[in-house]
């Protein structure tokens, strides 16, 4: 079998590209998830989301395509098991407000969606859709679960009864925090909220920052507690011991003066870490070098920051173009690899990156690979540049790292630690 020819790399260090697909077409992928050897990935203007066979990772096949309803996009997912849970949401770079994307980023989604006075026509589907995966190339629709507002944005689900949602509903500022009861999955239910004073604008409460998102992009739960990477309002841990009362543990904030755009809290239970990313938002660095930082949280209510994670500085990625920044990191899935050593990260135009903090105080970088620039602009708002916008990665326990980009597909990767 002759296997396809493989782009050719900008730049690598102890990693390996072995297997590459432009995902039948469709080469813009956010959330990515790998379960029984096939990829599942979320598009951000294809729209829907594709399942791409990985059991050869040299040479993976698209196998199928679903399409999200009119006018609502699919860009997160989460599979655990014989379940793909898919958010529902207004398709907000399909919009005319939101085609500079500064607009998006920026002050109250609410207000722009029209959440927070119902002012706006509803045209696309809200809510959470939830598929059998038994037969993983062909999702089977089993159930849905409604809200009323602008949608879900991203879930955390590991198996089991609970999942968690960020969530955009009539009356609120922004996402907000939503338990979610899966006891019966063919009709998921919502069972607690919490969210920051302020964003209860149907109540009366007013946002004490106008100009700034204080939205919840999502939470990682471990336990009873529930880590929330709230965008400019910065880290919110809650206790989710009652899943029907989420309560407040501690919320820390540090924009200003760093830039703001908090996107992941991944706990590192048996070390009393928290690896927090903020994201990189804006074209060559206008809202300032963003971090991965380090906390130490052997005090729950009092998290401190000790260290950030070396910036890529091989090339001047800064001038390359486009977002060059933290855009996620591999949440140590429990289908997957599961490390408090090793870190794995995407820097958007700088690709892909691990990261050692055996030494939290010290972390060092130990592998990195930049794919080349994509073949074509799948994004369709204007202006934006062919650049390489690495969004998402996943390892899987034999470790092999899967990462994907706004416009270049699936890359595939063996790092050599």
């Amino acid at each position: 079998m002759t296997l396809p020819d493989l782009p050719t790399p900008d730049f690598a260090k102890n990693m390996k590209l072995i297997g590459h697909c432009d995902q039948g077409g469709r080469p813009d992928g956010v959330q990515l998830m790998v379960n029984k050897g096939f990829a599942f990935t979320g598009h951000m203007f294809s729209k829907g989301f594709s399942v791409i066979d990985v059991r050869d990772p040299r040479n993976p096949k698209p196998v199928n395509y679903i399409p999200a309803p009119p006018n609502t996009w699919n860009i997160h997912l989460q599979t655990y098991g014989d379940l793909l849970l898919v958010i529902n949401a207004k398709d907000m770079f399909s919009s005319a407000e939101f085609q500079n994307e500064v607009e998006y980023y920026t002050g109250a989604l609410g207000k722009k969606v029209g959440t927070t006075d119902h002012s706006r026509a509803r045209d696309w589907t809200a809510g959470m859709a939830v598929y059998d995966i038994k037969d993983p190339a062909n999702p089977r629709k089993i159930g849905f679960m409604p809200v009323e507002g602008g949608g879900v944005h991203r879930i955390w689900y590991t198996g089991g009864r609970w999942a968690y949602a960020s969530v955009l509903l009539d009356g609120f500022t922004d996402y907000i925090f939503m338990t979610i009861d899966m006891a019966d999955p063919a009709n998921p239910r919502e069972a607690g909220r919490y969210w920051l004073p302020g964003m209860n604008a149907a109540a009366g409460e007013v946002p004490s920052e106008e100009a700034r998102r204080a939205g919840l992009h999502h939470a990682v739960v471990h336990g009873d507690t529930a880590y929330g990477a709230w965008r400019d309002a910065g880290l919110v841990i809650m206790d989710v011991s009652d899943r029907t009362n989420p309560e407040l543990v501690v919320h820390r904030k540090w924009s200003p003066p760093f830039g703001g755009g908090t996107h992941n809290c991944l706990p590192l239970p048996d070390r009393d870490l928290l690896v927090v990313l903020d994201e990189a938002v804006m074209d060559n660095c206008a809202d300032g070098i963003k971090h991965i930082w380090m906390f130490d949280i052997r005090e729950p209510s009092n998290p401190v920051s000790i260290a950030t994670f070396p910036v890529p500085s091989e090339a001047d990625y800064v001038n390359k173009g486009a977002h060059f920044g933290p855009h996620n990191i591999y949440e140590n899935r429990p289908d997957g690899l599961v490390s408090d050593q090793l870190i794995f990260s995407t820097y958007q135009n700088a690709g892909i990156r691990v990261t050692d903090i055996s030494d939290p105080y010290r972390p060092t970088e130990v592998g990195a690979l930049v794919p080349p620039t994509p073949e074509r602009l799948v994004d369709h708002r204007p202006d934006r540049p062919l650049v390489l916008q690495t969004c998402d990665v996943y390892v899987s326990k034999d470790g092999l790292v899967y990462a994907n980009d706004y416009n270049g597909g699936l890359y595939i990767m063996e790092y050599g630690g």
